[in-house]
């Protein structure tokens, strides 16, 4: 068995890695109302929600956020611990990986030893406690106690605590009278930590065989707490019980002379005699789970919460309050939405709207999340609905699932409830609840609808509701009409649902299915046309399409559950028996390969280079060229701040250039840099200008915002001789022109036309509209 376990020592070499700071391009909008571990300095709180982290300082109130945006991992947290005398903040996650924040330096250290041992089973590798003694850290797992050199940066000795010394899981330690306590799910143990053979099991002592969830210091006494909710005084090799609670213990922790226990209704402040000092309830208005708690030496208390997603009851963070007055709650979290996990998100001006709910990629409730409210970001706050809000107006607004937002009247949105209908929303009132009662709205069983995405067209709200005869509704003025499609779907059963709405030119809408591949409909002045395209003879690489978009060449691209097909010519859909679509095919390393072969898309975006941003189901997101044929980003959890790979939803502020990206562990945004065009010249400006030496202009670049659609663009010295020249449609973006044009901003990179940095001087840009003929010509000095 020795022989064993020092062949698992010599394994856990260092295995590090450092992080990447992506603040200069990313944002993050995480949730930090569902606390899952607290920790503290002497005038710090770090609280961790489910994959990011805030610290509180409790002297001037501010907030600092630390996210994947910062260089942590966007996976589980399950634990942390923070080091004050070294300036260095513990973290240990669900999956077995540790990061280490350095406050000094603002940058993270991933420590990946567990997650790379083949030797522990995946369930086993999970962080629970780092206790810190001396230089060296005992880090408790699912496996046994790990020992880290803090200063070196380096594992020691491994201790494994299971019978006959095999893996177990140890959820606290402590050092008590020269001894290492361990809590573990097969007893209480105790080592000697003179004891240079501690790695032997036989040298541990078991003080009792109960299910032990922690073990904490206070002052001069040992206290341990158990699985069946009894905390006990431990003295020696004997414990004795003190306490009973009617549920679960959530917490259990020390600070010098105070033991802080919780519950999920209540905390207990001890005393090292273990007297009670202070039972804190769960009030009305904070009616939310408790999970750890901490406390400061001037008796302030700090309350980690978590919400309920059987109820839809969000967390509030972390609450604060005091011994002396317990009945008083102060709320403390960053700027957060209800959830990390966006179905969809729309975009409106400087406002988001998310909703949480959804549901399966088979359209089923299964996948989805019954009890939600709506996260609303304006102004740089979340001003959330909550769950509790939409129910005293909505009886059952289960699974909200899609958002379309009025574009003449910005407070009003539509939510559409996989469940209840479709839900109007009018600056933050609910007002009315569409359904068979009030629209042609119908449910496909009972009372239970499935209404699904929707989306304007001008004026008109267009809304799908599944598994219905009539499930294309149309909303206009008021009136309510409805569209039958048993000529296409003879048994409405017999597809599950109905993905995103698109309109071209000519009023004509296409979405996708769950079985009938790509649907194209149009009224037709009163006489529906109606087609679909599916089946192998159609090049269909399957008949479950998640998304269909159409580009600024009026292409349509159709993500389906298996790979990306293209229709390049929709103008005679309807007329066409033989339209087929077809797959990209790409050249890589030699080899023909199809882009994106059997992936699961769930999302396109067309950007003003009519550059498409392409989410998957698993493999991150990818940013392509016009055509399809360069790969100019593929972002993953591994190179970005992305928190998962699992994508659910993407979106584009063409104005400001920032791209939206919605995944199962939270929402960020990327700075892409492109605009859209604006109809004239006349706000066109160019920056920075002057050009200043410190500014790297080859990779930072020169911009010129607010070009119009259709450009040329001439750059030349005071002298006439032409620098650089570029059109719209031609010199795209990513393509390697030192003048490039994405959208509505042109880049130049300060190069002339024998790609050469341009030396000192005045530059005329001269811009022509090749619609309107319009022109502008700007000024830009540059120093060198």
């Amino acid at each position: 068995m020795l022989k064993k376990i020092l062949v698992f020592i010599i394994c856990l070499a260092p295995l590090m890695q450092y992080s990447q700071d992506f603040s200069e391009s990313w944002t993050g909008y995480f949730s930090y109302l569902d606390i899952k571990d607290i920790s503290q300095g002497t005038n710090k709180i770090y609280g961790a929600s489910e994959n990011a982290i805030f610290i509180y300082d409790t002297q001037t109130k501010n907030i600092k956020e630390l996210s994947t945006i910062h260089g942590l991992s966007g996976e589980i947290i399950s634990t942390i611990n923070y080091v004050e005398e070294k300036g260095l903040l513990l973290i240990g996650f669900e999956e077995g990986l540790i990061q280490i924040y350095d406050e000094l330096n603002n940058d993270f250290v991933f420590v990946i030893d567990i997650i790379n041992k083949l030797t522990i089973p995946a369930d086993k590798k999970r962080i629970t406690h780092f206790n810190v003694y001396d230089d060296y850290v005992y880090i408790s797992t699912g496996f046994g106690v790990l020992l880290y050199d803090i200063a070196a940066f380096e594992f020691g000795d491994t201790y494994f605590l299971g019978l006959n010394g095999a893996q177990s899981k140890v959820n606290q330690t402590c050092v008590f009278e020269g001894y290492l306590y361990a809590a573990t799910d097969t007893g209480l143990y105790r080592g000697d930590l003179d004891n240079s053979n501690l790695i032997s099991f036989e040298e541990w002592e078991n003080i009792s065989l109960n299910n032990w969830i922690g073990v904490q210091v206070v002052g001069n006494s040992l206290f341990g707490a158990s699985i069946d909710n009894r905390v006990y005084e431990i003295n020696n090799n004997t414990s004795a019980e003190l306490t009973n609670y009617s549920s679960e213990i959530l917490g259990f922790r020390s600070f010098r002379d105070r033991l802080v226990t919780n519950t999920r209704n209540d905390v207990f402040v001890y005393s090292e005699a273990f007297n009670t000092l202070a039972q804190i309830s769960r009030s009305i208005d904070f009616d939310v789970d408790f999970t750890k708690s901490t406390i400061f030496e001037n008796d302030e208390l700090y309350i980690g919460t978590t919400g309920s997603k059987s109820n839809g009851k969000p967390g509030h963070g972390i609450l604060k309050t005091t011994l002396n007055n317990v009945l008083i709650f102060e709320e403390i979290h960053p700027e957060s939405p209800l959830l990390n996990s966006f179905f969809e998100i729309k975009i409106s001006g400087k406002e988001i709207w998310g909703v949480h709910g959804g549901y399966s990629s088979r359209y089923a409730w299964s996948g989805g999340l019954r009890r939600s409210g709506i996260s609303h970001f304006l102004d740089e706050e979340w001003n959330n609905i909550v769950y509790d809000t939409i129910q005293s107006k909505v009886e059952t607004p289960y699974f909200l699932s899609h958002i379309s937002v009025n574009p003449f009247d910005s407070g009003q949105v539509y939510i559409s409830s996989y469940f209840s209908g479709l839900i109007d929303i009018n600056n933050k009132n609910i007002i009315n609840i569409y359904n068979q009662d009030n629209s042609t709205i119908n449910p496909f069983i009972n009372n239970f609808y499935l209404t699904s995405a929707s989306n304007y067209n001008n004026d008109v709200l267009w809304v799908l509701n599944g598994r219905t005869d009539r499930p294309l509704n149309k909303f206009l003025n008021g009136s309510w009409t409805s569209f039958d499609f048993s000529g296409l779907i003879a048994d409405p059963q017999s597809n599950l649902g109905f993905s995103n709405i698109i309109f071209d030119d000519f009023d004509n809408l296409f979405f996708g299915s769950f079985n009938y591949g790509l649907i194209g409909f149009n009224e037709n002045n009163g006489t529906p046309l109606l087609k679909n395209i599916s089946g192998e003879e159609k090049n269909m690489p399957s008949d479950i399409v998640n998304v269909v978009t159409l580009d600024k060449r009026n292409q349509l691209w159709i993500g389906t559950n298996l790979g990306l097909r293209v229709l390049y010519n929709i103008s005679n859909f309807f007329d066409d028996d033989n339209i087929r679509v077809e797959e990209i095919i790409i050249e890589e390393d030699g080899v023909a390969k199809e882009l994106l072969f059997q992936q699961s898309i769930v999302d396109i975006e067309v950007d003003g280079s009519n550059n498409k941003w392409i989410g998957t189901a698993d493999s991150g997101l990818f940013y392509f060229s016009s055509d399809g044929q360069k790969t100019i980003f593929h972002f993953t959890k591994d190179n970005s701040p992305l928190p998962s790979n699992s994508i659910n939803d993407v979106l584009l502020d063409e104005v400001n250039g920032v791209v939206y990206i919605a995944t199962s562990r939270g929402l960020v945004s990327f700075l892409s840099g492109g605009s859209g065009p604006l109809e004239d010249l006349e706000s066109t400006f160019v920056y920075p200008n002057p050009v200043r030496p410190t500014f790297n202009i080859v990779d930072e670049k020169v911009k010129i915002k607010d070009i119009s659609e259709n450009v040329n663009i001439k750059i030349t010295d005071i002298e006439g001789n032409l620098v650089a020249e570029a059109q719209s449609r031609t010199n795209q973006r990513y393509r390697g022109f030192n003048l490039e044009i994405d959208g509505g901003t042109a880049y130049w990179n300060g190069k002339n036309m024998a790609n050469n940095i341009v030396a000192s001087g005045v530059y005329l840009i001269m811009l022509s509209d090749l619609d309107s003929f319009e022109t502008k010509v700007l000024k830009l000095m540059v120093v060198r």
